[in-house]
């Protein structure tokens, strides 16, 4: 799908504050997401100094945080302040610790696909104990069912969502917010509203800056042990997504590390393959450890997803995943690359619980092959 980018005639600080206004300009019940990382802090400045001004109404506004349990201490830290701020204005704040589900890339080979947080079955092995004031249950709550995405509409529904979340951070949510039609509309199909969709990440490390909002310390510790600017993501640890925090986490917190591998043995995993196919990376360790890379994975995928599908494939999960690239795979016939084969392969393997990984390669496959059809109809090249 073509993506259409407009410049606008105002910054995003600017273009954002608006939003912001708009949405409490209705007079509805706010939400507002919470998860204190960099992100989640430059949302929460920008309402919280709205307040402050008298622009808007901390009477509509509630904020809410889901505790996934397996965070930092330095988040939870960081929460606990901007939760003292809000409540001091006059908003609510709802700090979640409920069983819900997450997935678990880690635990594959044992075919335990979810993660539960704060699991009432094992409490004894918490990464953390739950703050006196936190939500444990609700009636619309189905305990280890649910995951957060299913639940928080369900409670919300009354009002607008504020959250965080920002097209710049992937090739699937540039995807996702283009076909919002967020400008065209206003707002999403759903009751949820992105007031920094457009920032870059240097525009947020930049506002956090400049309005000398303290960050949690983890951000720099694993800046120091060299993880990359546009990697640092501070969320629960054993997702697919989130789980490079654990292969530095033992150098700069040792006594998170043991508390994280007493609620999850196999954390240990990705501290020793990180560097391989198992977590989908390509870097220059894993090509000097492995070798040249001969195999072609065309032929590979057809195995797997064609000709040994159940054999491969033995949960209702991995099947469920499994059948996505076995469609993406039959339909990129014709139009794929080597590289795209690879990559699907890399995806289907390490696992893409929420076919993130899927999304992107649709998007690359068929958006180099609408290019290449339009160069060949107006007489150019097309690139074989």
């Amino acid at each position: 799908m073509a993506i259409r980018r407009i410049t606008s005639t105002i910054d995003v600080v600017t273009a954002a504050r608006q939003r912001i206004k708009n949405v409490f300009g209705n007079g509805v019940p706010v939400y507002m997401s919470f998860s204190g990382g960099k992100d989640s802090l430059a949302l929460a400045h920008l309402v919280y100094s709205l307040i402050q001004a008298g622009e808007i109404d901390p009477a509509l506004l509630t904020v809410v945080f889901i505790d996934e349990e397996a965070i930092f201490d330095c988040i939870e830290a960081t929460t606990k302040i901007w939760r003292k701020k809000f409540l001091l204005t006059g908003a609510k704040f709802q700090w979640w610790c409920i069983e819900v589900k997450h997935f678990n890339c880690l635990n594959q080979l044992s075919n335990d696909e979810s993660f539960v947080c704060w699991d009432s079955r094992k409490a004894a092995q918490w990464v953390r104990q739950p703050p006196a004031f936190a939500l444990r249950s609700h009636p619309k709550l189905r305990p280890k069912a649910d995951s957060y995405q299913t639940f928080l509409p369900r409670v919300t529904r009354d009002g607008i969502m504020l959250s965080g979340v920002r097209a710049s951070e992937s090739v699937q949510r540039l995807q996702y917010m283009s076909a919002l039609n967020m400008g065209l509309k206003g707002m999403t199909e759903s009751n949820t509203i992105y007031p920094i969709y457009d920032w870059k990440t240097s525009d947020v490390w930049l506002y956090l800056r400049d309005q000398q909002v303290q960050i949690p310390e983890v951000y720099l510790q694993m800046y120091q042990v060299g993880v990359g600017k546009n990697r640092l993501r501070v969320s629960q640890f054993f997702s697919i997504d989130t789980v490079p925090v654990l292969v530095n986490l033992g150098e700069y917190d040792p006594s998170l590390m043991e508390r994280v591998l007493r609620r999850e043995p196999n954390a240990y995993l990705a501290m020793l393959y990180w560097d391989s196919e198992m977590f989908r990376r390509s870097s220059r360790t894993r090509r000097e450890l492995e070798g040249e890379d001969n195999r072609d994975y065309r032929e590979l995928l057809k195995e797997i997803l064609l000709q040994r599908f159940d054999e491969y494939f033995d949960t209702p999960n991995k099947r469920r995943v499994a059948s996505g690239y076995r469609r993406l795979f039959i339909s990129m016939e014709g139009m794929a690359k080597p590289k795209d084969y690879k990559r699907a392969y890399d995806g289907l393997m390490s696992g893409d619980p929420k076919l993130r990984t899927l999304r992107a390669i649709y998007l690359t496959i068929f958006t180099e092959y609408n290019m290449s059809a339009k160069r060949a109809s107006k007489g150019g090249e097309t690139n074989a």
